[in-house]
C-alpha cells in the first residue's frame, strides 16, 4: 500500500510538471534607452541624429528617448504616406511623456531640449520610420519583432553604437575648414554640415556659427553672409528679433542675382533675413523645388558697431559683430 501511494505521488507531480511546461511563458515587456542628438563642449557642433538610429525590440517593449543637446528636436511616428507638417503644428497636435504607435495614428513630441525625455510604447509588430520635424535629414527605424523572435541584439550594444555614432559625426566637421570657402574679405560663412547615410536613414553634423564672427569694414561697404549647411536653416538678424524667424524683413529686398540685401543706416536699425538655406533636394515624380535663399548682403552707411545673431540658434553662441569704421 505504502509503495503504491508513492508512486502515485510521483506520477501527479510529473504531470503537474508536464503542465506546467505546456503553459506558453510571457516575455516580460522591456524598455529600452537612445538618445536624440549630441553636440561639442562648446555646442558649436551639433549631431543632428537618432542614436542610434535603427533598433531591434519586440511587440510590447517601449523605447525612452532622451535628448542630449540644446538643439530643438522632435520624437515623431507618422503614419504611411502621411503630409509632414512644420515642426510646430505637429502631425497634427502632439504627445506629452509617453504615447503609443502601432502605425494607424501618428506621435509627435512638441520641440524638446537637453535633458526632456520621451516613451513610445509598440503593442504590435511592425517596422516604423521615426522622423524628426525641425530637421528632414534625421531619420531612424525602429524594427517590432513578435515575441517568439530572438533579438539580434541587447542594450550594451545599442549603447556603444550610439556613442560610436556620435563620435564619428562629431569628427567628420572640422570648424576650420569653413574659413577657406569665402569668396572675398566681406564674405562670412554661415554654419557648415555634412549628412551621411546608413541602413536606417539619414543623419546630419552642423556647426552653429559664423565662421568670422567678427568682421571690421568702413562705411558704405556691404557684407556678404552664406550659408554652406546643406539643409539647416539660419538668419542674420540685427535689431528686434521677429516673431515669425522664417520670412525676412520688410526692408530686405533680392538683388538681380536672387541674394537678399538690407542696407543699415545706424545701429539702432533693424534687418532680418529671414531662413537662409538651400532647397531640398528634387525627386523624381515630383514637382522640381523652387530656388532657396542662401545668401544675404547687408550694405552699412554708417560707422558703428553692429552685433547680430541668428535668430534659431544664438542659444548656442551663433553670434557675431559687425564694426564699421569712417
Amino acid at each position: 500500500m505504502l509503495h503504491l501511494r508513492v508512486k502515485l505521488l510521483s506520477t501527479s507531480r510529473y504531470w503537474l510538471l508536464l503542465a506546467a511546461l505546456m503553459v506558453p511563458v510571457s516575455i516580460q515587456a522591456q524598455t529600452w534607452q537612445a538618445a536624440v542628438g549630441a553636440q561639442s563642449v562648446d555646442k558649436a557642433k551639433q549631431v543632428i541624429a537618432f542614436l542610434p538610429n535603427e533598433i531591434w525590440i519586440h511587440a510590447g517593449d517601449t523605447v525612452n528617448w532622451t535628448v542630449g543637446a540644446d538643439e530643438i528636436h522632435t520624437i515623431t511616428f507618422l503614419t504611411v504616406g502621411q503630409v509632414r507638417l512644420p515642426f510646430f503644428v505637429g502631425c497634427p497636435g502632439f504627445s506629452f511623456g509617453a504615447a503609443s504607435f502601432d502605425g494607424s495614428t501618428c506621435v509627435s513630441t512638441p520641440p524638446m531640449v537637453a535633458g526632456q525625455t520621451f516613451n513610445v510604447m509598440f503593442p504590435t509588430p511592425g517596422n516604423f520610420k521615426l522622423v524628426c520635424l525641425v530637421h528632414p535629414d534625421m531619420t531612424a527605424v525602429v524594427h517590432v519583432l513578435d515575441t517568439s523572435v530572438p533579438l539580434p541584439h541587447d542594450q550594451s550594444f545599442y549603447d556603444k553604437e550610439a556613442a560610436e555614432q556620435a563620435k564619428e559625426l562629431l569628427a567628420e566637421l572640422n570648424q576650420g575648414q569653413a574659413h577657406h570657402h569665402a569668396a572675398s574679405p566681406n564674405d562670412i560663412v554661415v554654419g557648415a554640415g555634412k549628412t551621411l547615410a546608413n541602413a536606417a536613414g539619414h543623419n546630419t553634423i552642423s556647426l552653429m556659427r559664423f565662421v568670422q564672427p567678427e568682421l571690421v569694414i568702413h562705411a558704405g561697404a556691404t557684407v556678404e553672409w552664406t550659408n554652406d549647411d546643406p539643409s539647416m536653416p539660419h538668419t542674420i538678424t540685427f535689431g528686434t528679433e521677429p516673431g515669425n524667424p522664417v520670412p525676412p524683413s520688410p526692408n530686405v529686398s533680392p538683388d538681380a542675382d536672387g541674394a537678399l540685401h538690407a542696407t543699415i543706416n545706424s545701429t539702432s536699425d533693424s534687418a532680418h533675413s529671414g531662413f537662409i538655406v538651400s532647397a531640398p533636394q528634387d525627386q523624381t515624380s515630383l514637382p522640381q523645388t523652387p530656388l532657396g535663399f542662401t545668401r544675404f548682403r547687408v550694405t552699412f552707411t554708417n560707422p558703428g558697431v553692429y552685433p547680430y545673431i541668428c535668430a534659431l540658434h544664438d542659444n548656442l553662441g551663433m553670434k557675431g559683430t559687425i564694426i564699421v569704421l569712417p
